[in-house]
This record gives structure tokens, C-alpha cells and sequence, in this order.
């Protein structure tokens, strides 16, 4: 790979640390390897070699996302902060071609004393923005930030949620070439991570991505290869699922073994006569072992997009009898109901709707132009158009999510979209029952058994 192609360059990078076991060493360390060599004697070592990183190569293309991952302490955030300069290399080299920002750990270059404001026209300067481009700039970094009259505000009065809002919108805003991220997005709420991987999709698009995260559902989302750290050693950099899959083998087996396994639980006894999803959602509402589902309110100020000739005026979570619910058990039956304002005629509409996860990914979703195809239900103008998609809601792991909605025009392959609203309802899973997996199958039964063999039948 010609070096015009690439974004960034690594050679037998490596970093060691010097640890010293007293004060006093560190002075030792100093002085007395100095005396020894003038007294022709082998100079002492005075502390011990700590190696966070050693023997890393890697090659990045232009345009090309990158994650990392591995357990704390692995040697990740060395690696990164070698890539960003501020962290001298041992050994090897770094060598990038363009323009780098970076988020780091949380509040990596703030001053705490500066307001917002301040800070926002100290990194963007630092990042290479001139005086003139930080004033144009600046009221969309404000707006992104979304941090309201606290940008006016020492930064040592923020949250850690306001600390990663302010500093995400000041990278967003530099045209940077090569972007850092290092498991800042964990800090936060859905609506602002949403809106931080819209912005890193879009930035995959045109720059180099390396991005740091526990969550290997985000890794997989969003890398072209990973690279794969333990305890400062490169296990493994290769493609996306194969090395994410791996690293997940190699944490289960490290845990396993660690102590005798725990006394099986007592097993639920079920109602016969009830329908299993019934059966379930009683025995989790008794139990602390359970999925707590928190469902938020309609936003209609959330962003949108479309030509406007109808627009979606609301949306709802309902039980089969019609209520709007707050919360839902993963596994009861819902009815997600989307309700439009059509403005012109449209002649064949499609309602449709996403859930996606705090990243951004698409867990699951749906829209109704298979059960309507050859008989479109047409809408006049001035009319109000109704869906209603009725499903068991799938046990989900802990965290936040949001449901885009969307009506457009046409077919599935050919249409025209009329009203797209981002993230208009959020639900945040409180607690879950799931084993793995991104989402949890409402099941209708589970059956164990143990006797026997059965011998195979074999055909006349």
C-alpha cells in the first residue's frame, strides 16, 4: 500500500513504563547510574519495566475505520494517545497524514477554570482552526453541544455528560482527516449518542475512524477491521466479526473456572391454562430477574427530514386493549401505533419504523407495504392516515434505544419520503433476562429433558 493511501502508519510502536517502588528511587534513578558508569561500574536499575505496549504494526487506509479493543488496562488509550502525540513512543514509530482530533479521556483538554466558551476557542485553535473560522463556527459547535447557558460557565461546574457533549461538538466541527474516539460515547444520554454516531457515520464517509469501545455490538456496527490488545500485546487485527468473536471467546474462558457453580435456582412454576407469553410476564413482574422496559413520550420537536406532504403527529406504545403504556415486560404482546396528517394526496403511503440502539444500529423494524402490496390504501388530502403494528416486543438487553418513524409515498424499491422523524419515541431497558445476543426471542416454549438415548430410525 503506497503511502498517498494511507491515513496512518505503525512501526514496532511500543511504550514502557518506569515504576518505582519509593520516592526516593526515582532520585536514585537520576544520579547514581551516572556515578556508576564514571566509576567504571554496571549502572543499577532502580525500578522495574512496566510494558503497556510492545511490537504493535499497523497500516490504516485512508477512509477506513478502525476499532480497538481489548480489556482495561490493555493498552488501548496508550496506544491512542501515542497516535495523538501526547505520549512519547519507547520504541517504533507513528506516522499520520492529515489533520487529527481526538477525544480522549474525559475532560482531556479543558482547562476546568475556563468557561465553555473558552475552552471551545482553545481547542479548536489547537486543532488548527484559525480566529476567523472558530467565530463562524462557533454557534454550531454551541448548537451540537446543546449545553444551553452553562457554555458561559467554568467547565468545572459540568457533568460528565456536558464535559463529552462540549468536546464531541468542537471535534465534529475541525475537518479533521483522522479522528480519534476513545470510549466516550459510554457517558451520555440516547438522545446526544444518537446524534454523535449520525455524525460518525457521516465521517466515515469522507475520514479515518479509530474508535475504542467495550461494546462489541458498536465495534461490529461500525469497523472495517479490528484491532485486538491484551495486556500490551497485539492479540489479533483482522476483519471485524471474526476478531470481535474471538476476543468474546477469550473473555468467557478466562472467566470460567473461577469458582464452584452456583445452586440452581428453583424452577417457575407456570399456569397451564394461560398463554405463555401471559405465563412469563407474571413470573418476571414477580421476580427480580425480569425485563423492565421504560417507554418516554412522543417527541415532536425531534430532527426530521422530508418533501412534507404529510407529516407523522404521533406515536404510541399501546397493550392490546389500547392504552398507551409507560412501561412493557420483553415478551408481552404491544401495538406501536403511528398516526399522520396527510397535506396532498398520496397515493399508495408507506408507514414504517426503526429501533435502533444506543449506536445507532438497527435492531429491528418494519413498515407495511408487503401487507398492502397490490392494494394500496390511498389518502386524501386533509385526511389522517393510521398504522398500527401489532408484534411481541422482543426482550432487550440493558441500555437505551429510540424508534425512527417514517411515511413515504411508492413502493418499497421506488417512493418518495414524505415525513422521517429521528429517534421520536426512546425507551430505556431497566433490567433483562437475556442470556446473550442482541435481542431476545419471545418464546413459546422451553423444554429440558434427560433419560435415555433415543436410538435413530433408519429409512426402509
Amino acid at each position: 500500500m503506497s503511502s498517498e493511501s494511507l491515513a496512518l502508519e505503525v512501526q514496532g510502536l511500543g511504550k514502557c513504563f518506569h515504576i518505582y517502588d519509593a520516592p526516593g528511587d526515582r532520585l536514585k534513578q537520576f544520579m547514581m547510574p551516572r556515578l556508576s558508569r564514571l566509576m567504571g561500574r554496571e549502572p543499577k536499575p532502580y525500578h522495574r519495566e512496566f510494558w503497556a505496549l510492545r511490537g504493535l504494526d499497523l497500516q490504516v487506509a485512508r477512509g477506513e475505520t478502525i476499532g480497538i479493543i481489548g480489556r482495561n488496562g490493555s493498552g488501548k488509550s496508550t496506544f491512542l494517545q501515542m497516535v495523538c502525540g501526547t505520549l512519547a513512543p519507547s520504541c517504533g514509530a507513528v506516522t499520520t497524514h492529515g489533520r487529527i482530533a481526538a477525544l480522549l479521556e474525559l475532560g482531556a483538554g479543558f482547562n476546568p477554570e475556563f468557561s465553555g466558551r473558552d475552552n471551545v476557542a482553545m481547542n479548536a485553535a489547537l486543532l488548527g482552526l484559525s480566529d476567523a473560522q472558530i467565530a463562524e463556527r462557533f454557534d454550531s459547535i454551541a448548537a451540537f453541544a446543546d449545553i444551553g447557558e452553562f457554555i458561559d460557565q467554568p467547565v468545572k461546574t459540568y457533568s460528565s455528560g456536558m464535559y463529552v457533549r462540549l468536546a464531541f461538538a468542537v471535534i465534529a466541527h475541525v475537518d479533521a482527516d483522522i479522528l480519534v474516539v476513545d470510549e466516550a460515547l459510554a457517558v451520555g444520554d440516547a438522545v446526544f449518542t444518537q446524534k454523535c454516531m449520525r455524525f460518525l457515520r457521516s465521517f466515515m464517509e469522507r475520514g479515518t475512524l479509530l474508535f475504542v469501545s467495550h461494546d462489541t455490538a458498536a465495534i461490529k456496527s461500525l469497523c472495517d477491521r479490528v484491532v485486538w490488545i491484551d495486556k500490551g500485546q497485539v492479540m489479533q487485527i483482522g476483519p471485524t466479526k471474526e476478531v470481535c468473536d474471538r476476543y468474546m471467546q477469550a473473555c468467557y474462558e478466562a472467566e470460567q473456572g473461577s469458582g464452584p457453580a452456583a445452586a440452581a435456582p428453583a424452577a417457575p412454576v407456570f399456569d397451564a391454562g394461560l398463554p405463555w407469553h401471559d405465563q412469563r410476564r407474571d413470573f418476571f413482574r414477580a421476580e427480580p430477574l425480569r425485563n423492565d422496559i421504560e417507554v418516554f413520550r412522543f417527541n415532536p420537536e425531534a430532527p426530521s427530514f422530508g418533501l412534507g406532504g404529510a407529516r407523522i403527529t404521533g406515536a404510541w406504545l399501546m397493550d392490546t386493549q389500547q392504552r398507551p403504556l409507560h412501561w412493557v415486560v420483553g415478551g408481552e404482546p404491544v401495538v406501536l401505533r403511528i398516526q399522520a396528517q396527510c397535506h396532498q394526496p398520496l397515493q399508495s403511503p408507506i408507514v414504517g419504523f426503526v429501533v435502533k440502539d444506543r449506536t445507532g444500529q438497527a435492531v429491528f423494524g418494519d413498515n407495511s407495504y408487503l401487507s398492502y402490496l397490490g392494494q394500496p390504501v390511498a389518502c386524501a388530502g386533509g385526511q389522517v392516515l393510521q398504522a398500527e403494528f401489532s408484534f411481541d416486543m422482543p426482550r432487550m438487553p440493558v441500555g437505551n434505544y429510540s424508534i425512527d418513524v417514517a411515511l413515504a409515498d411508492g413502493s418499497q424499491h421506488d417512493h418518495v419520503q414524505q415525513h422521517w422523524i429521528q429517534d421520536a419515541l426512546h425507551f430505556k431497558s431497566e433490567s433483562t433476562n437475556m442470556a446473550t445476543g442482541l435481542l431476545g426471542i419471545p418464546m413459546r416454549s422451553i423444554v429440558l429433558q434427560a433419560g435415555q438415548a433415543q436410538q435413530e430410525t433408519s429409512s426402509p
